[in-house]
């Protein structure tokens, strides 16, 4: 009976620290995604390689989603999924801004002075509404130099806003744009190249044709900006840091 008693008292325990261990949720688009087939596809997200360097304290739930804006991920019901499980205690990083610039596509599409800034507000007020911490990002760089080997910006207006929004709210902030930029011109037009998706036919097997991609991550990329990232976010002081190794 002691043993019964002991074991159902260690259960119990353990599922107490279970319940009450910090979750971690990314919200996003697909520089921050996870990739299928991770062992032979040479594209990573960022998030998708963040967990290593958190410690077993708190859970990393990865939500971000190929090709989402930060009205989609909400129309889609992908936010509600979080919202659900958000719970005191537990971080929200939220980062949107490549898809929101599509002006062909109205499921995606938002402008930056109002409904982008709305959509980011909103993800704040109802994370902090749950006891949750939001953590506002704006949108790593792309890789684009012109002839003269200068970085040129194509995101415009959103991270301005993502800036105005953290700034006005009061929110936890890291400037991927800005730590993004500095790491592309470190490398330079070149060099770069490693960072994101070049294979010439035939180098790559998962991509057999060839492949140019100046957006989305190689798994060198991947870490390189979540080291970035976890950097800073180890500098905010919202109680996060104490889980990054």
């Amino acid at each position: 009976m002691k043993k019964i008693l002991l074991l159902f008292s260690i259960a119990f325990s353990t599922l107490i620290l279970a319940q009450k261990k910090p979750t971690l949720f990314l919200i996003g688009d697909s520089t921050m995604a996870n990739k299928e087939n991770p062992d032979k596809n040479p594209e990573h997200g960022w998030g998708q390689v963040l967990p290593q360097f958190f410690t077993t304290g708190i859970e990393i739930q990865n939500h971000a989603m190929n090709g989402r804006s930060s009205k989609s991920f909400r129309t889609e019901g992908r936010w509600d999924k979080v919202e659900k499980q958000l719970k005191k205690g537990d971080f929200v990083i939220i980062q949107f801004g490549h898809n929101d610039q599509k002006f062909k596509d109205s499921t995606k599409f938002t402008n930056p002075y109002t409904q982008y800034r709305a959509n980011l507000e909103r993800y704040v007020n109802e994370a902090r509404a749950k006891g949750a911490t939001p953590i506002l990002m704006t949108s790593i760089v792309r890789r684009n130099f012109n002839e003269n080997g200068v970085l040129i910006d194509t995101h415009k207006e959103y991270p301005l806003v993502v800036r105005m929004v953290a700034n006005d709210l009061k929110v936890p902030f890291v400037d991927m744009q800005l730590l993004t930029e500095q790491l592309e011109i470190a490398y330079g037009p070149e060099n770069s190249k490693k960072l994101h998706l070049h294979y010439k036919e035939g180098e790559e097997p998962f991509y057999p044709k060839g492949k140019d991609d100046d957006t989305h991550l190689s798994r060198l990329g991947a870490e390189t900006v979540a080291k970035l990232a976890v950097k800073d976010l180890k500098t905010l002081k919202t109680g996060l840091e104490k889980y990054i190794k």
